[in-house]
């Protein structure tokens, strides 16, 4: 396979506007290319950064063109793409590579418009280029363009262009968290957040597994809220890192280790996790149970087991079972067994598009049926719980129809279901404590420092407590 990182990356970025996942092409071509360790992270930069900010970008495009972005050819398109990105957000490439390069990958008869569009660009920004724009009023100001209906029906708006995100996504997030937190939270969106790892206590220290990264010149900073968690300001092969072959760790962000903590599994428990995989927690619930009891850990694609299994083997979970089954259809054998239930529904993800910048661009007409389906996810998956037992709801999506508006009408429903509330204080003065109202929580990123994220726990009555 080509060694080039930039025709890599505008074929992975074809690819991936015909439909292909992006974490998965970037992953195949990274697994078949013989690419230098540099050209790596340039390759993958560029993938993901053409995506993040693909709105911004086609912006600036019609700025310079005298067509419409979604009229040029598919590789002018996105190589003209990629050359704004490197110049616009990726300081250490020189301004001459950027173009020349990006302009070499095009056939001879659009190397010149190519050329003549960036280099255009260059000549209007100088040397204030636009990652400075921060904020909707900046760009609105830098280019009053944006307040012409004309942008708008474009899909251009002072909004749009500074966080990267389409018209209609951006009104979903309004209209579901209002202006200012939506706001915030896309902002927050546009920072790569670090690489968060569960430490596996089986098998060695928080402290000890601290050392080991320092030692690599890593930079470890200890989790937000809880004494597990990790952060890492890299990303790449985990594989690679010290811990990871004798089961030290596992790679969870910590909205998901909270989730799992507000669970509350403890040693002995008969503990249900419906829609298990990937299965991080899973193997959390192990860890805090410390590998005695049961975990049923369920999901509906039986080829992702493997991976469950594999993983808690490598973590020294033994148990863990992983079987294949439609969370819409309990197990009749463990109805009323369960003395914890995880209930993490399929959801929209719109709370971790920071990690998957490709949701920036998600049809959401796809999602409109996820209610129904978490609905009777949470519906079917109540039956495990005994009495006096414990049942979570999570989601890593912001969206009111796929969180509260679920919990709400299933507790209309259920009398023997009770809220209950928590609370986990944070270790970093920086962040907000982890405090629920009514057994709900929103995890924000910019209020919270992890993903975007849903959690509900409820408690079944004990019968003699039920009138």
């Amino acid at each position: 396979m080509s060694a080039n990182p930039r025709s890599l990356a505008l074929d992975t970025l074809a690819g991936i506007g015909r439909g292909k996942y992006g974490n998965i092409a970037v992953d195949t071509v990274l697994k078949r290319s013989d690419l230098s360790e540099a050209d790596r992270h340039l390759f993958t930069a560029l993938v993901y950064g053409v995506i993040e900010r693909q709105v911004t970008l086609d912006f600036l495009i019609d700025q310079f063109s005298d067509r419409p972005t979604d009229a040029l050819d598919e590789p002018l398109r996105l190589a003209l793409r990629m050359g704004l990105y490197q110049l616009i957000y990726m300081d250490r490439i020189p301004d001459h590579a950027a173009v020349g390069e990006t302009v070499a990958l095009l056939p001879k008869r659009t190397r010149g418009y190519a050329n003549a569009i960036l280099r255009s660009y260059l000549r209007q920004s100088g040397a204030s280029r636009e990652h400075t724009l921060t904020s909707p009023k900046a760009w609105g100001e830098r280019y009053p363009v944006l307040r012409d209906p004309a942008s708008a029906a474009k899909g251009f708006t002072p909004e749009t262009v500074a966080f990267g995100v389409p018209l209609t996504m951006w009104e979903v997030y309004v209209q579901a968290l209002g202006y200012a937190e939506a706001c915030a939270v896309l902002s927050a969106f546009s920072h790569k957040p670090p690489l968060t790892l569960r430490v596996n206590p089986l098998r060695q220290a928080t402290e000890a597994l601290d050392t080991e990264l320092t030692n690599e010149g890593l930079s470890p900073e200890s989790g937000l809220y809880l004494s597990t968690a990790l952060r890492l300001p890299i990303s790449g092969d985990i594989t690679r890192l010290p811990g990871f072959a004798s089961g030290a760790f596992f790679v969870q962000d910590e909205a998901s280790q909270l989730c799992v903590a507000v669970l509350g599994a403890q040693p002995g428990d008969t503990v249900i996790d419906t829609c298990a995989c990937p299965g991080s927690k899973s193997f959390g619930m192990g860890m805090d149970m410390n590998n005695q009891g049961c975990i049923f850990a369920f999901d509906l694609h039986e080829s992702k087991l493997s991976l469950i299994q594999k993983n808690a083997e490598r973590l020294g979970l033994s148990i863990i079972s992983v079987a294949r089954r439609d969370a819409r259809d309990p197990d009749p054998a463990l109805i009323g067994k369960a003395d914890r239930v995880l209930c993490d529904v399929p959801c929209s993800g719109l709370g971790v598009m920071a990690k998957k910048p490709e949701l920036r661009h998600k049809d959401l007409s796809e999602s409109s049926r996820l209610p129904g389906i978490q609905a009777d996810i949470l519906e079917a998956s109540s039956r495990y719980v005994k009495d006096g037992g414990v049942l979570v709801y999570s989601t890593c999506t912001l969206l009111p129809e796929e969180n509260q508006n679920i919990i709400c009408a299933f507790l209309e429903k259920h009398p023997e279901f009770s809220p209950v509330d928590f609370k986990i204080s944070a270790k970093n003065p920086a962040v907000r404590d982890v405090c629920s109202q009514n057994g709900m929580l929103t995890l924000l990123p910019h209020l919270h420092g992890t993903d975007g994220f849903f959690i509900a726990k409820l408690t079944k009555q004990q019968r003699n407590q039920t009138s």
